[in-house]
């Protein structure tokens, strides 16, 4: 059975969804999940996690994405970009130089009102449910950070290019808006290509045309996920029995404490650990994956 991480450069048009029904029929595999859903207007990476490296998908939804996004000044939809109806349109009286001053007032930690078009349910429901029924309710302002903010490009009066680097849980298409509102003409996402998550960017992107013809050829193995973690190989017979069982292990040797990927004697990858006090606490036991 096909196991491992493939990331996809998500094409427009496709839900995250729709790209892993595609690779269930691909990879001849019915164990397929995607980290970090992608609005169908999106595209770029998207790390796909294949049969047994499924249990690693909680992994690569935390952490830093990045993105580059089209902000259209001047109209506001009821789904904060492009692909909706307008609300409201308005002349843009600013320029290039107010957008640049507004920028840091967005920057670090701040607060977005969630979208009535996301799948954050309130009361059982998903918004966007209750949103193409013409519904909206009051949604409690979420904290998310925006670590870096820069003002790329201006391709007419109104329309410029954004790089973001957010945490988790961050709404691009409501940071438009937000920065429209703020501007005092409106604004909505025009674009959005997400050139970094799970530690993954572009250059690990594969075209879905491409898994079409090499198929598991591309399959990354499950470790490279934590590739930011140093390695620790285990030695000894009896130490290898404890860890395979999921179990913590005295460390010898004087290491730096903090997380580890660990190796079973044979070399396989068994687990991310946490090193603390000379002891190695298993994290996620991947043994077998």
């Amino acid at each position: 059975m096909a196991n491992g991480i493939i990331i996809i450069d998500k094409p427009a048009g496709w839900t995250s969804m729709d790209v892993c029904a595609k690779l269930r029929g691909i990879l001849k595999t019915k164990k397929v999940g995607h980290a970090g859903t992608l609005d169908p207007m999106a595209t770029g990476v998207l790390p796909v996690f294949v049969g047994q490296a499924t249990r690693a998908v909680s992994f690569a939804e935390d952490g830093q994405k990045e993105y580059v996004a089209g902000l259209r000044l001047g109209r506001t939809t009821d789904t904060q970009d492009t692909s909706g109806e307008t609300l409201d349109t308005h002349p843009v009286l600013t320029g290039r130089e107010d957008l640049e001053h507004l920028l840091p007032r967005f920057t670090g930690p701040i607060e977005q009102v969630p979208p009535m078009y996301s799948a954050i349910k309130i009361g059982g429901q998903k918004l966007y449910q209750i949103a193409r029924r013409g519904g909206e309710v009051e949604r409690p302002a979420r904290p998310v950070t925006i670590h870096e903010l820069e003002l790329l490009d201006q391709s007419g009066p109104a329309d410029y290019t954004l790089r973001i680097r957010c945490s988790k849980g961050t709404y691009v298409r409501t940071l438009c808006h937000d920065i429209g509102q703020a501007l005092g003409c409106g604004g909505c996402m025009s674009s959005l290509r997400r050139t970094m998550a799970a530690g993954f960017t572009l250059d690990d992107a594969v075209t879905l045309d491409r898994v079409q013809q090499e198929g598991e050829a591309l399959l990354a193995p499950l470790d490279s996920l934590f590739r930011q973690h140093p390695a620790y190989r285990i030695r000894h017979p009896r130490v290898d029995a404890l860890c395979r069982n999921g179990n913590p292990f005295t460390v010898r040797q004087e290491l730096p404490e903090g997380v580890y990927r660990v190796y079973g004697q044979s070399g396989e990858f068994l687990c991310l650990s946490r090193l603390e006090g000379g002891v190695m606490t298993s994290l996620k036991n991947f043994f077998g994956a």
